[in-house]
């Protein structure tokens, strides 16, 4: 293997070196970290209905899926990206379907055994990750999945089943994540997943198995787990629904736990101003793009609008870009294009670069005013910073204004027309 992950104190090493600190220009408070993004959904299949994944202009498929994934990893590489997450169970397609309307698993009903097919997208998708000089977090269980396996102890087994085959694959880069949001009122149909001493249970049986890989679980944020944590070798945690000053809060709890080891936020949203909390307060920050990379089929590259501002602001937090653009050049009006409707709906946001800077964006349709979005990521009909309900009925020809107000006073438009 060519990658390989150890844990230094907080910080983390690959090959025996801090993370970034081979970039002469990255300021030293950053070596150590794991910057990554949720591509949660880099094994996806859905054995109930996969063609309702033709969509977005693209067709679906499993495999492509998984290739596609791995001829982006360089690119997020050369931005700075060091890890990401993708699971047996993927991730809901949150904006557009239910998360238990669709079969997407790994596992057998009684944890025995696990789909072949998924196996072999994963032993590609790590090794690819290893090649370039990047980790997986692997996770094991997502809420809408959760409930295929029998109960408690098909769940163990499980576990049991999937870190030795991790182990016999001989991999060095990989975290493994026990449950993504344990704490989901959906878990509680399995006890073990659902309760703080049922993952402890889980993250033992995990480490023993897999040889002593890196082990932690997340938890939501509106809840922490000492517990959890502090059997932990990794303290994973979630940004999401979390206002820059509770993030900052949540963070100052994982901190506590003792001895200290590396916290690594694997979700958060499209909100470059908790990325900026993160690296404030020398942790590592997890990308979560749900329209672009949890909507499959996902655009694995790096896009345009949040996907690039995302990557230009880490590229050059590293020290490995300098800033290239205007502050105009930094606001995108971002879910007008051809592709980016499904069933006559839209997700409209105003994509920036330097979200710290706007007070507030004022959106117009064809002139007459129709939302204000006064938080970070802006978009129309927000709901939580990762969560937005749509706009329906939206015709080619449209025109859509976002009129942007920065806390100094200064006034930016972007006006596109729907495509």
């Amino acid at each position: 293997m060519n990658t390989v992950l150890s844990i230094d104190g907080t910080r983390f090493r690959i090959n025996g070196q801090l993370t970034y600190s081979e970039i002469p220009s990255c300021p030293s408070q950053y070596h150590g970290l794991l910057m990554n993004a949720r591509f949660i959904q880099g094994v996806f299949d859905d054995k109930k209905d996969v063609g309702r994944f033709d969509r977005f202009g693209r067709i679906f498929d499993a495999e492509k899926n998984t290739d596609d994934l791995i001829k982006a990893l360089p690119e997020w590489y050369a931005h700075g990206l060091r890890a990401f997450t993708v699971g047996f169970q993927g991730g809901g397609p949150c904006f557009t379907l239910p998360g238990n309307d669709l079969i997407n698993n790994a596992f057998a009903e009684d944890g025995a055994s696990m789909d072949p097919d998924y196996l072999c997208r994963m032993d590609r998708l790590i090794r690819a990750a290893d090649e370039v000089g990047m980790v997986v977090i692997v996770s094991y269980f997502y809420v809408g999945q959760n409930h295929l396996l029998k109960d408690d102890d098909s769940v163990i087994r499980a576990v049991e089943t999937a870190s030795t085959w991790l182990r016999e694959q001989g991999y060095t880069n990989v975290i493994i994540e026990i449950a993504n949001e344990h704490d989901v009122e959906q878990f509680r149909v399995h006890p073990i997943l659902f309760e703080d001493k049922g993952i402890v249970q889980l993250m033992e049986i995990a480490k023993r198995a897999s040889g002593g890989m890196p082990v932690g679980c997340s938890t939501t944020g509106a809840y922490f787990s000492e517990a959890i944590h502090t059997a932990s070798d990794v303290i994973l945690i979630h940004g999401n629904n979390l206002s820059r000053q509770v993030y900052h809060n949540y963070i100052q709890k994982a901190k506590r736990i003792t001895p200290a080891r590396p916290i690594v936020t694997n979700e958060d949203s499209q909100c470059l101003s908790n990325l900026q909390v993160a690296l404030d307060r020398g942790i590592s920050w997890g990308y979560y793009n749900n329209m672009t990379k949890q909507e499959p089929p996902a655009l694995w590259g790096i896009t345009k609008g949040e996907d690039t501002f995302f990557a230009e602001r880490l590229a050059e937090s590293l020290g490995l870009a300098e800033n290239v653009r205007s502050l105009e050049e930094s606001f995108y009006l971002q879910g007008l294009e051809a592709d980016a409707c499904w069933e006559g709906k839209r997700w409209i946001r105003l994509a920036s670069k330097w979200p710290e800077k706007i007070h507030r964006v004022d959106f117009y349709r064809d002139g007459a005013y129709f939302d204000t979005a006064y938080d970070d990521p802006f978009t129309i009909h927000y709901y939580w910073n990762w969560l937005q309900f749509p706009v329906q009925g939206i015709k080619p020809g449209e025109i859509w204004e976002a009129v942007i107000t920065l806390s100094d006073g200064q006034v930016f438009r972007k006006r596109k027309i729907a495509e």
